[in-house]
Formats: C-alpha cells, structure tokens, sequence
C-alpha cells in the first residue's frame, strides 16, 4: 500500500494547541468578568445621573420632587411640562428597579439608588448598593 502524504496536523499538535489555549482563557478569563462588574457599575451612576437630572428639571417645572420616578414621565400636575425621559424610567445594569425615597434623606432632597447584582441592600463588590451623591 502506498501512503499519501497530507497536509494536516497531527494528534498531538491539536493537543498542544488546545493546552495553549485553555491556558490563555483561564489568564484572561477572570480579568474580563472583572470588566464585566464594573461596566456594570458605571452604567447604572450614568443612568442615575441622568434620571437626577430628570428629577431637579421636575422640581424646576412642579415646584417639587415626583412621588415615585413614574412623575418624571406621566403626572397630572398642571406645572407639568413633560415627559422628561425620553422612553420609560429605566432599570438597573442587572434589571432592577432603581431605588427613589423622598424620606429619611439625611438632608438630600432625596435618595436614588440601585441595589447592585444581587438587587438586595448592602452587599460586597458588584453586589455593593450604588447611591447617587
């Protein structure tokens, strides 16, 4: 029998490959599911920043804060010049409602919040409670 000699690779070099690789993922693995956290993070104070700005708008108009983020795109107030977000009150990075408090606001004219991944106050890392300041 003759053999035909072919141009593809061996057993072995798939192996190494395959070693290569998994050694690659598991290095840069973890440094991306860290990005992943804190992307989260900076858009849920960008999405904050924009509904506090929403709400000191609102006060400017009404005379007064909303009851709940809902004023911001539907009152009946007749000061009301809205809506003052473009499409509906957004949700948190990880698809919680944000936490608005007109009470026991330490001063502030009010408290906006995301509880953070785990959508549950307190928390450590990407599950930290994020308030606006």
């Amino acid at each position: 029998m003759k053999y035909i000699k072919s141009a593809g690779f061996t057993l072995i070099e798939l192996l190494i490959v395959i070693v290569i690789l998994g050694l690659l993922a598991s290095l840069v693995a973890p440094e991306m599911l860290g990005k992943i956290d804190s992307s989260g993070r900076k858009t849920a104070l960008t999405q904050m920043k924009m509904l506090d700005t929403a709400l000191n708008t609102y006060r400017l108009d009404v005379g007064s804060y909303p009851k709940s983020l809902e004023g911001l795109v539907k009152s009946d107030s007749p000061k009301w010049e809205g809506p003052y977000l473009p499409k509906s009150i957004p949700l948190d990075p990880w698809g919680n409602a944000y936490v608005y408090s007109l009470e026991n606001t330490d001063g502030k004219p009010f408290v906006l919040m995301s509880l953070g991944r785990d959508g549950k106050l307190g928390g450590d890392d990407a599950d930290q409670d994020i308030v606006l300041q």
